[in-house]
């Protein structure tokens, strides 16, 4: 296995399963990149000091620095809060440390099993091809299935620990690895990658397309209103979500995305819509226009 990644300083999340034990190995195969170990510990397991434990001596055989943390999130956390915590944890290390990005172990059966929680979370066209490098997270094992991972890891002798909380139906990601993932053939699954990738591609056809849109307003910021209004409703909120993404705001959901088209086409002019933390919309008769709170 050869993965393709740039030279350079990167944190390696690694949890102490087999997926990132698998990444770590390669990683530290690679010529030309600097590497900080980094583990979160949920606090959901009560046997998890163990995972931290192999993973700081796995950096420590490979005279790699290391750092963890401990969320102490509880047995009862929420699949979305762990993430948060532990993307929290890991993209402050690489602040700190200088890196360019953070390396995930993410693989092909995680593609596949994100894509059917975003359908079925109905998170639009995007969300069925989510799980993809960002400008600061690296994942290089995407190409590679789970059962080729655990291949390598076993033909290079590696250890690494088993999650018991994998095994629990209970959380959605569980449900579809062991109730549906696991039910289809291969031919089923390479059908399913290879309309995921179409989607891809479509999906960045469709981005391109809306960039154009917007580079066809009169002023950066702003919208024409008219314009917007006379969209069908889902050419709107596809304009809506280019825009907000066009100036780094990404934090929004489809209720709040359904929000901001209805009333952006609908409320009297002189109003103020809140589009996030940071930033609002102004209504007027003619134009739209995202606008930083003081």
């Amino acid at each position: 296995m050869n993965i393709a990644i740039e030279p350079g300083s990167y944190v390696a999340a690694v949890s102490g399963g087999v997926d990132s034990v698998v990444l770590l190995d390669l990683l530290n195969r690679k010529p030309g990149l600097k590497l900080t170990v980094a583990h979160f510990d949920h606090g959901i397991r009560k046997d998890s000091k163990a995972d931290r434990l192999l993973v700081q001596g796995l950096a420590d055989q490979h005279r790699l620095s290391f750092v963890f943390d401990e969320g102490k999130l509880g047995p009862e956390a929420s699949e979305a809060k762990a993430r948060k915590a532990r993307y929290d944890f890991l993209h402050r290390v690489r602040k700190s440390s200088g890196a360019r990005a953070v390396v995930t172990a993410h693989h092909q059966d995680d593609f596949l099993e994100t894509a059917m929680i975003n359908l079925l979370r109905g998170s639009g066209r995007r969300g069925l091809t989510a799980l993809k490098d960002q400008d600061n997270v690296v994942r290089p094992l995407l190409s590679w299935s789970k059962q080729t991972l655990i291949r390598y890891a076993r033909n290079r002798g590696l250890k690494w620990r088993e999650d018991s909380s994998n095994a629990d139906t209970k959380y959605m990601r569980n449900h579809i690895r062991h109730n549906i993932l696991s039910k289809m053939t291969p031919v089923q699954r390479r059908q399913l990658i290879a309309s995921l990738d179409r989607l891809s591609e479509i999906n960045h056809e469709l981005d391109m397309a809306l960039i154009n849109y917007l580079h066809m307003q009169p002023v950066a910021k702003q919208l024409d209103r008219h314009w917007f209004v006379m969209l069908p409703h889902n050419q709107a909120r596809e304009v809506m979500a280019m825009w907000l993404r066009a100036h780094g705001i990404n934090t929004f959901d489809t209720k709040l995305l359904e929000k901001l088209v209805a009333n952006a086409k609908t409320l009297h002019a002189g109003k103020r819509i809140d589009a996030s933390k940071s930033h609002f919309i102004s209504v007027d008769g003619e134009r739209l226009a995202l606008i930083r709170r003081n």
